[in-house]
């Protein structure tokens, strides 16, 4: 058992290694201490890291938390990162964005919102494992259904697809 005054630390040091998002409940199995007692430890360090001039933030993202670098501070994280692959194109941001609101989706229906074949751009968007196979539509030849990944949600920072800001509508909608 860890001594009090190494809890917070010890969270710290789980955030900084891990390479995904961790839950309040991995944390808690890790350090052997029960949910509620990480929750309030994150909390406090959450609040330290809020409170202080550090570069650093703990973000909720994904269903669980990462260390990350605060926005004011991304000109010079951008300087010293290159980014792991080609930014996503205008054509593939659409689709991406049609599979999030109307998940679980088809190609079918895709294209049909869409007006041009998305083949390519699923291919895309499933290498780069932002979309997923989630299941099959029970019609005439059972097309796979697509939704989003734990990863889409983490490329776009965000904690679930709650907080995916509301469609805008047409006038004419």
């Amino acid at each position: 058992m860890l001594f009090a005054d190494n809890l917070k630390a010890t969270i710290e040091c789980i955030l900084f290694a891990a390479p995904e998002p961790i839950t309040v409940k991995e944390m808690a199995a890790i350090m052997e201490l029960h949910v509620e007692e990480v929750e309030e430890l994150l909390a406090e360090l959450t609040h330290d890291y809020n409170d202080t001039a550090r570069g650093l933030q703990i973000q909720a993202v994904a269903g669980g938390y990462k260390m990350t670098t605060k926005p004011a501070f991304a000109p010079y994280v951008e300087k010293l990162c290159r980014p792991k692959s080609n930014p996503l194109s205008k054509p593939a941001l659409e689709t991406l964005a049609i599979i999030a609101y109307r998940q679980p989706v088809t190609r079918a229906e895709i294209e049909a919102i869409r007006g041009v074949k998305v083949d390519h751009l699923l291919t895309n968007l499933l290498e780069r494992n932002l979309i997923q196979e989630v299941g099959r539509k029970e019609t005439p030849g059972r097309p796979i259904l697509y939704g989003t990944t734990k990863e889409f949600l983490e490329y776009l920072g965000l904690y679930s697809l709650k907080d995916l800001p509301p469609l805008e509508t047409s006038p004419a909608e």
